[in-house]
């Protein structure tokens, strides 16, 4: 790894030597959503220096994190997965977000959203990921113009980037909407208030914002 050793040999000094570089943790979260080529994940990390992104990925894939997948099929570029070893850190990433979208109510000047940070906020915000057994509902979530699903059916809930096949509801808002998802904003008031808009069966809405949720921490500044 290019960063400097702590010097300790200890588990979080050794984890936040290889994931605790700049941007280290972004290029993880959208490989933990779906493999990329690096032209996705360069254009899903707008800022991001083309020669940071090409050390990063390099650098993961030294610890057996990431690695490379020949093209098939009609795919012609090479693309990036989580090894095993790598998805191991899907709840630790999850776990983060969660921790910060607690202290997050609003964006910040210049903030944006990409497919990846949504999909991966609604997958935070389905916990464990359980659900009755007789649920089956599917919804397609659009903010600012991106598009994530959510599928509540067998008893557990699947999140993935782009639309839903068949959705039953289609959720289209605004920043807003993380009023929605800390339980601060009734689903009722969030329709009426226009903060969202549905198209198809609106009685869905309250599952699901009953259902994916992520509280405010009352300790945030």
């Amino acid at each position: 790894m290019t960063n400097q050793h702590y010097g300790q040999f200890c588990g979080l000094a050794r984890a936040a030597e290889i994931v605790g570089q700049r941007w280290t943790l972004l290029i993880l979260r959208d490989l933990s959503v779906a493999a990329r080529r690096y032209s996705d994940l360069a254009s899903g990390l707008p800022g991001i220096p083309t020669n940071t992104l090409a050390s990063r990925l390099k650098d993961l894939e030294d610890e057996g994190i990431v690695a490379r997948v020949a093209p098939s099929g009609a795919e012609r570029s090479v693309v990036y997965e989580l090894t095993p070893r790598g998805d191991e850190l899907r709840p630790v990433l999850d776990a983060l977000s969660r921790w910060g979208a607690a202290g997050m109510r609003t964006p910040r000047d210049g903030e944006i959203v990409t497919t990846a940070s949504i999909t991966a906020a609604l997958r935070v915000a389905a916990g464990d990921g359980v659900v009755p057994q007789d649920w089956d509902s599917a919804y397609t979530v659009r903010v600012g113009g991106i598009e994530a699903h959510v599928v509540m059916r067998d008893g557990a809930i699947e999140v993935g980037q782009g639309p839903a096949e068949q959705p039953d509801l289609v959720i289209t808002a605004g920043p807003q909407i993380r009023d929605v998802m800390a339980g601060e904003l009734d689903a009722p008031t969030a329709v009426a208030t226009g903060v969202v808009q549905l198209e198809g069966d609106a009685s869905l809405f309250e599952r699901f914002a009953a259902t994916l949720r992520v509280p405010y921490s009352p300790n945030a500044a």
